[in-house]
C-alpha cells in the first residue's frame, strides 16, 4: 500500500512569541523554521515521493517548497484544504498564556471530541475531515504510483495529532498524548486490514529504509498487510 509522510511545518514567527496562529494569513517561517524545513527536506531527498501534498496555509507551503526543491525535478506541491489547520474562531491570534485561563483550555486538554472554538471548528470535525482527506489521497497515490507509493502531507500539529490518533485506533480525548514538533516527520501506512504507524515526531535519522524494497508485488503485498508475530526482522539494510 502507500504511504503517508506527515511532515508538521518548520517554526514560525508565531509558534516562537506563543500566539496561537491558526488560519491567519501571513504567518511564516522565522529563521529556525526555515533551517528546520531544510533538514527535513534533507532527509526525504533519498526517498522517491510521489507528490507533496500542503495545507494552503504559508507556513505550510514554504516547508512543502524546501522538501519539493530536494527531489529530483523540483515537483509542484499541490494545495489540499482537508489537511489546512484547525480553525481557531476567535482563539486566532491569541497569545497561548491567555488562552490557558479560558475555561475551554481545559476542555481541550481532557475531552477534545466535546471542544468546539468559540465562531470557529469543532476538533471532531477537524479530525474527520482531515482523516478523510489523507485515506483519498493516500488511495489515489497508490492508484496511479503503485502500492510501493510514497508522499508527503505538510500540514499543522493539531491536525497530524489527529490523523495519527486516529491511525493508531486511539479516542481523539487521548489524542494530547502525541507529540507533533515543528518540521518533525510521522509516518502512516494504510492497508486492507488496519493503519500501521511506523514513526512518530522523529526530527533526524536515515529515512532510506522507506524506500520500496526490489521485491515482487505479491511479497509487497503481504509484508504489508499482516503484522508479523514477534516483531519481525525490520526493514532491509539494503532497501
Amino acid at each position: 500500500m502507500a504511504t503517508v509522510i506527515l511532515v508538521r511545518h518548520g517554526r514560525t514567527t508565531a509558534n516562537a512569541t506563543g500566539v496561537l496562529a491558526g488560519r491567519l494569513p501571513g504567518v511564516k517561517l522565522d529563521d529556525t523554521g526555515a533551517a528546520q524545513a531544510a533538514r527535513t527536506a534533507g532527509r526525504l531527498a533519498v526517498l522517491p515521493l510521489a507528490g507533496v501534498v500542503t495545507s494552503p496555509l504559508e507556513r505550510c507551503r514554504q516547508t512543502a517548497r524546501a522538501i519539493a526543491k530536494a527531489q529530483p525535478g523540483s515537483p509542484r506541491p499541490t494545495s489540499e484544504r482537508g489537511i489546512t489547520e484547525c480553525d481557531y474562531g476567535d482563539w486566532s491570534g491569541r497569545p497561548i498564556k491567555e488562552l490557558a485561563k479560558e475555561k475551554l483550555w481545559s476542555l481541550v486538554q481532557t475531552q477534545p471530541s466535546a471542544a468546539v472554538f468559540p465562531n470557529g471548528e469543532a476538533m471532531t470535525a477537524m479530525q474527520a475531515r482531515a482523516v478523510a482527506a489523507v485515506r483519498r489521497l493516500d488511495a489515489a497515490f497508490e492508484a496511479e504510483h503503485g502500492s510501493g507509493a510514497l508522499w508527503v502531507a505538510v500540514s499543522h500539529g493539531d491536525v497530524i495529532k489527529s490523523v495519527l490518533a486516529d491511525a493508531l485506533g486511539m479516542h481523539l480525548d487521548l489524542f494530547q498524548r502525541l507529540h507533533v514538533d515543528p518540521a518533525s516527520v510521522s509516518i502512516v501506512r494504510y492497508t486492507s486490514s488496519r493503519p500501521y504507524v511506523l514513526a512518530t515526531n522523529t526530527h533526524s535519522g536515515d529515512l532510506s529504509w522507506l524506500a520500496p524494497p526490489a521485491t515482487t508485488k505479491r511479497h509487497r503485498r503481504a509484508a504489508s498487510t499482516d503484522a508479523v508475530v514477534g516483531g519481525g526482522a525490520g526493514p532491509s539494510a539494503t532497501a
